[in-house]
């Protein structure tokens, strides 16, 4: 038996329990529990062979007042002996996908972003388009192009706009990142049936880090007038760690006030954001610090928009929060914002940098309150560039 030792300092105490899908040297993968700087084999802890599948999905279907039973016996464990054959080394471990995504749905969900980004491309108009204010904008992803942390991500080519107004094809020359916030459904919704805002905590189990990779050059050319395709569908990574909205009750804040007032489908008794700091490392550097705090539109709002038509949800779905970003300049979440559209330098080691290069490696972290005036850590999204493909 063995009991596992947490640092004091550690962010993965009994009060966090993310959830992952790992495999050890010589075993399948399985769903475990991160407890300090190791991995709780629940199909052998629990003895419950639904946490022996390769994905999150099965259990995460079975909902809310499983997933409480769960994290409740997973507490106690994390207060006794373990069967040694249920513990391992977090370095001693490799990590998938955790979760099968049925459908992926990327918001704008950051009144600073959208500022920053409105006063870019539309400097002698108002910043905020005339809807942003009464819903969430997003658009539908490519479920099929994301990736767990660590995964390399190689260098899309596209379509980019010349000097002379035509376009030609190669490789994209404004790689860019999004620093994001993603939510993973647990319990899906029928077709027809839209989700109430106040029904969220029925559906969404968790959170995860996301980084929603973005060729900003074949974005700026294929976009008008139907939205994000090739710029955005190549790749998007997914921290390796699902978060359980449990974890996050201390991290629960008001709502920025929204003006004018939402109408009554986005409208919720007792509306709330989550105070969560992220970093953004590029090669080791720390290059901004996104406040998810200054979110404009909430987690539960951006469901209800999404299924208000009547779209219905499955288990697994995921939906990012977009670009996370503050008022200052040190807070933003993409480099196009941090490079003011590639005109200002961002100091990366010593050199000046705009977007982008081959072998560069951005890692994104975060973390939120935890009870006690603890911190709970979010894990990390990591993903090196590597050369477009000939």
């Amino acid at each position: 038996m063995t009991r596992i030792e947490v640092a004091q300092e550690s962010q993965f105490g009994p009060d966090n329990l993310p959830y992952g899908v790992f495999a050890s040297k010589h075993g399948p993968y399985r769903v475990g529990v991160r407890l300090g700087d190791s991995v709780i084999d629940l199909a052998v802890a629990l003895d419950d062979p639904i946490f022996a599948a390769a994905s999150l999905n099965p259990f995460l279907a079975q909902g809310p007042q499983r997933w409480r039973e769960v994290r409740e016996r997973v507490r106690l464990l994390a207060d006794n002996e373990i069967p040694d054959a249920a513990v391992h080394s977090l370095v001693d471990v490799d990590m998938k996908l955790p979760v099968q995504v049925g459908d992926y749905v990327d918001f704008y969900a950051s009144i600073d972003h959208a500022t920053n980004l409105g006063r870019l491309f539309r400097p002698d108009s108002e910043p905020l388009l005339p809807n942003w204010r009464h819903l969430p904008v997003g658009y539908h992803g490519r479920a099929g192009t994301v990736v767990v942390s660590g995964t390399d991500i190689v260098r899309p080519r596209g379509q980019r706009r010349t000097d002379s107004g035509a376009p030609d094809f190669g490789p994209s020359k404004r790689l860019d990142i999004e620093a994001e916030l993603g939510f993973v459904v647990g319990v899906g919704s029928e077709l027809g049936q839209p989700i109430d805002i106040e029904n969220f905590g029925e559906h969404v189990f968790g959170v995860a880090l996301v980084n929603d990779w973005s060729a900003r050059d074949i974005q700026a050319w294929e976009y008008q007038p139907l939205g994000p395709f090739l710029g955005k569908s190549f790749a998007t990574s997914l921290s390796a760690w699902i978060t359980p909205m449990a974890a996050l009750e201390s991290a629960r804040i008001p709502l920025p006030v929204q003006e004018p007032a939402p109408l009554p489908y986005l409208h919720a008794a007792d509306p709330w954001g989550l105070d969560i700091a992220l970093t953004v490392q590029w090669d080791g550097a720390e290059v901004s610090n996104p406040p998810y705090s200054r979110m404009y539109w909430s987690p539960a709002q951006m469901l209800a928009h999404l299924t208000a038509n009547g779209a219905s949800t499955r288990t697994g779905d995921l939906y990012a929060s977009g670009t996370i970003s503050g008022p200052e300049p040190d807070q933003r979440g993409s480099f196009i914002e941090l490079s003011w559209g590639g005109s200002e330098s961002i100091q990366v080691n010593g050199q000046k940098r705009t977007f982008l290069e081959d072998g560069d490696e951005i890692v994104i972290t975060a973390s939120a309150p935890g009870p006690d005036a603890g911190r709970i850590g979010l894990g990390e999204v990591r993903g090196r560039i590597r050369a477009a493909h000939d």
